[in-house]
């Protein structure tokens, strides 16, 4: 017997016919939008397979919460101390509050609207669409505005010394549901606001990062939907302000060095801020040798499709490769190869000519406070 027939089943101080409340939403995104009529009071909401809303999944408690139909027809909601936290239009609920027609709830990562049998609306792809931007909403906000995003970073170092001479800036989150980049632009996707999410993390970014020093190079990274816009130079005339003389690198994707007319006037506004520019995941894409003759970036980096375990690679490919990293450092421009994860590919990497190396070998990203915690034992040991 599924979870509505229980419910239909089960003796209650309400009958089927008198349940005029129910919530709409799906449980996962491989679900479409569902109804949920509230048929009991209390009406429970968790993870234990005979709550009244049985919510399968990990994020949620196993009594997470829940709803009490009061005499005169309202409701209550109760969070029930649940781990991961119930909300209410997007903000925190603690202990418990009266909620209305429209109002949107959110079990942990899991959203759904209060609805009222004479109000619903007859369109289901609108209650969906309205449901999931809404969330979206409430995540973006949450995101930026308090304190949501925590960037990590990576060393990138010389393979010569294997010596750090920056970190890139990789952006994650203290958000249940939202810590990684893929769920974070997500749901700025949902908003078109992926190029003021990459913004945010461009600023918090260099903020954190400033703990490095000023002779830190801090990598931090573009998405396509910034480029060829004025508030993309905008953002990094506010970008320097945060410090004069942190040394800063751009990165942009190497399919953009194609469109020469943008990249030259980014090229400008990033001598005039004295940031320097390089090209990612290059050569897997479109950009081809002649464009960097011109525009030259300080920095090449090698996507992880060449270089990765590059020391296994048949030796005509190494030899292709090779010869790509002679033919950009012969340009003045300093190659950087992705991926490298055991110290077999580094050597390999070294050998072939590459200047510089960023992978898992040299560490994972990371929280500014494990650089700082070896700092300290460094200084206690010596």
């Amino acid at each position: 017997m599924n979870n509505l027939n229980q419910l239909e089943s089960a003796a209650s101080p309400l009958s089927k016919s008198s349940a005029q409340w129910s919530l709409s939403g799906r449980i996962d995104d491989s679900q479409c939008t569902r109804s949920f009529g509230i048929h009991s009071s209390p009406f429970s909401v968790g993870r234990k397979p005979e709550s009244c809303l049985h919510l399968p999944v990990g994020c949620i408690s196993k009594d997470h919460a829940e709803i009490e139909i009061t005499k005169d027809n309202r409701l209550c909601l109760r969070d029930l101390e649940s781990t991961n936290g119930t909300f209410v239009n997007g903000e925190v609920l603690k202990g418990e509050m009266e909620i209305f027609d429209g109002d949107l709830i959110q079990f942990a990562t899991i959203v759904f609207r209060v609805q009222h049998e004479r109000k619903q609306t007859q369109c289901n792809t609108i209650q969906e669409n309205v449901c999931d931007n809404a969330l979206a909403m409430m995540q973006f906000d949450r995101l930026i505005n308090d304190g949501g995003l925590y960037p990590h970073f990576q060393p990138i170092v010389r393979l010569d010394n294997q010596q750090a001479i920056g970190y890139e800036v990789l952006g994650r989150s203290r958000l249940f549901g939202l810590q990684s980049p893929l769920e974070m632009f997500r749901a700025a996707s949902r908003l078109d606001l992926e190029a003021q999410l990459s913004e945010a993390f461009r600023y918090r970014g260099i903020e954190i990062g400033l703990a490095f020093g000023p002779a830190a190079n801090l990598f931090v990274n573009t998405h396509p939907k910034e480029l060829d816009r004025e508030e993309l130079y905008n953002s990094l005339r506010e970008l320097r302000k945060i410090d004069a003389e942190q040394t800063i690198t751009l990165e942009i994707h190497e399919a953009a060095v194609t469109n020469l007319a943008m990249m030259k006037k980014l090229c400008a506004v990033l001598h005039e801020l004295d940031i320097k520019l390089a090209f990612d995941d290059f050569g897997v894409g479109q950009a081809r040798l002649v464009e960097l003759g011109e525009v030259r970036p300080d920095f090449l980096k090698f996507d992880m499709e060449l270089t990765k375990n590059i020391n296994h690679a048949p030796a005509k490919r190494q030899e292709v490769v090779a010869l790509f990293a002679k033919l950009v450092n012969n340009l003045g421009i300093q190659t950087l190869a992705e991926g490298v994860e055991t110290r077999e590919c580094h050597e390999t990497l070294l050998q072939m000519g590459f200047q510089l190396g960023q992978g898992f070998f040299y560490g994972r990203p990371s929280a500014l406070s494990k650089y700082t915690r070896q700092e300290a034992l460094e200084t206690d040991n010596g």
